[in-house]
């Protein structure tokens, strides 16, 4: 009896140590069938990707903490993954969904995603990260909500939209792909669309009085946008997962792969009015619109389409300034936002990543550091666990832009070590906005501005309230500069949101590393990982 009693311990023991000790935490579970559809979203037929049958995907609700189990079926024509814009994916980059981390669907077949939204509340989205499919869709919102009992820093809202915006092309994403695979640029995208439609296409619902929540991601390939509604003001409330300080504006820049949730108030008389999407730093200006409906309105929308900012940096930047953190508000946790100190603690090091377009065998690519990402032949992940050699050399791209314009293909893999406190200069030599995100991480922004980054500047750093989020624009010949803790370990991917620029070369893999090889730090290969390239034959574990 007391063998029986040791043994079933040892199994729960085990149990709880593979499932992350996180058995009191609610499960969701979520099926998914990924086809193909004809979708209209600017009056032309096109093939999209659907996820059961919708376009833009199913929307995701968690609470924090919630583990989140997606099985995703393949039904089209061609391999398939599913990333998750802002999930921080802790212990867990397995789940990631990036090619570097994990081996893509193939055609007729299913993968598990695991996931938890450890400790993280707030707005992101979901979409295809495989070769140039999230030109053809597969995108949907994510909404994680606070857990009852922890305060949110305003009162709950009458409803909560989620506005996915972007700039779409008419042609397929195929043809698209052939531009960037022959040595080209993509065209200027044909429109912009709002939840999957043109102009006018998508109604929103109000009662005159009351107050809204709506998160806006923009998730579209090349394009910065503008966000407006006619005779309303935005009160901004949360960035990627931070609760901000409750500042109105009349119009939000929102860059490409980030998020924003506001409360705007139906205070208006009972009609229709304009929710405004435009274009933002290009000579073209694109526009579209939905339509804020106001219960028992008799009138439709009226008057001109509300103008926005079109090429000027200058508001764009004040505005982005003025972004900061609610230091008193609780986050995921109880505890303030303001409890972790992050201008206070001192940086071990200092990486500057600079953004290039060189031609590299008469074609056009993309690069950080001088150096062109091209994807190997097993994802990075797989390599590094198996320790296949050959695949990827940490170190393959250095910390600082080398001197001269040369440039060259590699699979670029930087190393850093677990817990290191890093400060990350951004630094933009080009005419176009750059829009950087980080995967398994949220990080703090503290400084921006023209010119050449310089020790200096970090006179101007803002080390006491600054947001924290996971994806950060950078203006044209200017810097960024964000501090970050190195506190998860994993192959994480960082890379451009201009998802040509992202396909050609501008990316590379931070390894963060952990000498302990404890489960601790990052848990075990999951027991369905795919396994495919040169991992093909190895077996992830038997429990």
């Amino acid at each position: 009896m007391g063998e029986c009693r040791a043994f079933c311990f040892l199994i729960a023991l085990v149990l709880a140590v593979v499932h992350g000790v996180n058995g009191e935490d609610p499960y969701r579970f979520f099926t998914w069938k990924v086809t193909y559809g004809d979708i209209y979203p600017l009056g032309v037929k096109q093939q999209g990707i659907l996820i059961n049958g919708q376009f833009p995907g199913p929307q995701i609700d968690a609470v924090t903490n919630d583990n989140l189990v997606v099985n995703v079926f393949n039904y089209l024509r061609e391999p398939f993954l599913v990333s998750w814009d802002g999930i921080q994916q802790r212990r867990n980059s397995w789940q990631d969904g990036v090619y570097g981390t994990n081996c893509p669907i193939r055609p007729g077949k299913n993968f598990t995603y695991v996931l938890q939204v450890k400790d993280q509340i707030g707005s992101y989205f979901y979409f295809p990260s495989f070769g140039f499919q999230k030109a053809a869709g597969g995108f949907g919102g994510i909404r994680i909500w606070s857990r009852p009992g922890i305060p949110v820093p305003f009162p709950p809202p009458a409803g909560d939209f989620t506005i996915l915006a972007g700039d779409w092309f008419k042609r397929e994403q195929y043809i698209l792909r052939r531009f960037l695979d022959s040595g080209h640029n993509l065209p200027f995208p044909d429109g912009l669309l709002i939840n999957g439609r043109g102009s006018n296409g998508y109604t929103f619902t109000v009662d005159q009085g009351k107050t809204y929540r709506l998160r806006i991601s923009n998730v579209g390939l090349t394009t910065s946008i503008n966000f407006r509604i006619q005779g309303h003001l935005m009160k901004l409330i949360e960035v990627e997962g931070s609760h901000t300080l409750q500042t109105t504006y009349s119009s939000l820049d929102i860059h490409l792969g980030q998020s924003y949730s506001v409360l705007v108030t139906a205070d208006q008389p009972v009609q229709d009015y304009y929710i405004v999407v435009s274009s933002r730093f290009t000579t073209r200006v694109l526009t579209t619109t939905a339509i804020l409906h106001y219960s028992y309105s008799q009138k439709g929308v009226s008057g001109p389409v509300p103008n926005g900012p079109t090429t000027q940096i200058a508001s764009s930047v004040s505005q982005a300034r003025s972004i900061r953190w609610n230091l008193t508000a609780s986050g995921p946790r109880p505890n303030p936002q303001g409890s972790y100190h992050y201008g206070m603690i001192k940086t071990s090091r200092t990486i500057m990543l600079a953004n290039s377009a060189p031609y590299i065998n008469g074609k056009q690519r993309y690069a950080v550091n001088g150096v062109s990402f091209i994807p190997a032949d097993t994802p990075l992940k797989l390599a590094d666990f198996f320790k296949i050699p050959g695949i990827f050399s940490v170190g393959s791209i250095p910390t600082s832009p080398p001197g001269g314009n040369n440039a060259y293909l590699q699979t670029s893999v930087m190393g850093a070590n677990f817990r290191e406190y890093v400060e990350i200069v951004f630094q933009n030599w080009e005419d176009t906005v750059q829009s950087w995100h980080i995967d398994g991480y949220s990080f703090f922004v503290v400084g921006m501005d023209g010119g050449q980054w310089t020790p200096q500047s970090r006179a101007r750093y803002n080390l006491r309230d600054t947001v924290a989020r996971s994806t950060i624009q950078v203006y044209p010949r200017a810097w960024t500069a964000i501090y970050i803790a190195l506190d998860n370990v994993g192959m994480w991917n960082i890379r451009s949101e201009n998802w040509a620029r992202q396909y050609l070369g501008q990316q590379f893999y931070l390894r963060v590393y952990s000498p302990a090889n404890s489960w601790r730090d990052e848990l075990p290969i999951p027991r369905n990982a795919l396994i495919c390239g040169r991992a093909r034959g190895r077996r992830t574990r038997p429990f």
